[in-house]
């Protein structure tokens, strides 16, 4: 029977922005879950296809497209859900709609993010999402972000390599991961297929 993490326990997360329909397909996904067997997944840009993996892994999944687009931010997991995925409304730039979606898994919640492009919005965003979230929180995705995170409490634990090039040439480091009540054991960014972004592994021990 799966349990909740209790306090020492550790756990993997990955995350990958897909690139909606011109990235990673549900195989490159499965290829991706395979290799590196991880507990968790988010990912951002996510289409209808990937909504078989339940069908395929089993586990618990749930996707909630951004408001009037088809693609949005899904999470995988062999870990149960305490209650169904939400979603938080976040501050909004001139073009898109965003939200974050937010799991709860009993003893640490998690939100998964495609924040906005904006350098001062994006941080207002994090900090609106911050506020919904357990002491034990991860927040975690597409952070469209450059520079330092400065969001108090929170610790900058994924990995340092850049993940995205911008129309191909400026490398950045925009997927992260923050947490706050937990350790980082390991971080990695892993080779780049299928997707414009590389995928990110952070495996994670829950505090006391």
């Amino acid at each position: 029977m799966t349990v909740f993490p209790q306090s020492g326990a550790s756990f993997k997360i990955l995350s990958w922005n897909l690139y909606r329909w011109e990235g990673a397909s549900l195989e490159d996904v499965l290829t991706v879950i395979r290799a590196e067997n991880p507990d968790i997944v988010v990912m951002q840009e996510a289409q209808e296809a990937v909504d078989e993996l339940p069908e395929i892994l089993g586990g618990y999944y749930d996707r909630i497209p951004l408001p009037g687009r088809p693609h949005g931010t899904a999470c995988w997991s062999r870990l149960p859900f305490t209650r169904p995925p939400s979603f938080c409304r976040l501050p909004r730039g001139l073009l898109v709609k965003r939200t974050a979606q937010l799991i709860d898994f009993g003893s640490f919640s998690l939100a998964n993010v495609h924040l906005s492009h904006g350098q001062l919005l994006n941080r207002r965003q994090l900090r609106s999402i911050s506020t919904n979230m357990r002491h034990r929180a991860v927040i975690m995705g597409d952070f469209n972000l450059v520079g330092p995170v400065l969001l108090p409490g929170f610790l900058d634990v994924g990995p340092q390599e850049k993940t995205h090039r911008m129309l191909n040439h400026l490398p950045l480091r925009l997927d992260r991961c923050l947490v706050r009540g937990l350790a980082r054991m390991e971080a990695r960014a892993l080779p780049r297929f299928g997707s414009d972004h590389r995928p990110i592994c952070v495996t994670l021990r829950l505090g006391a």
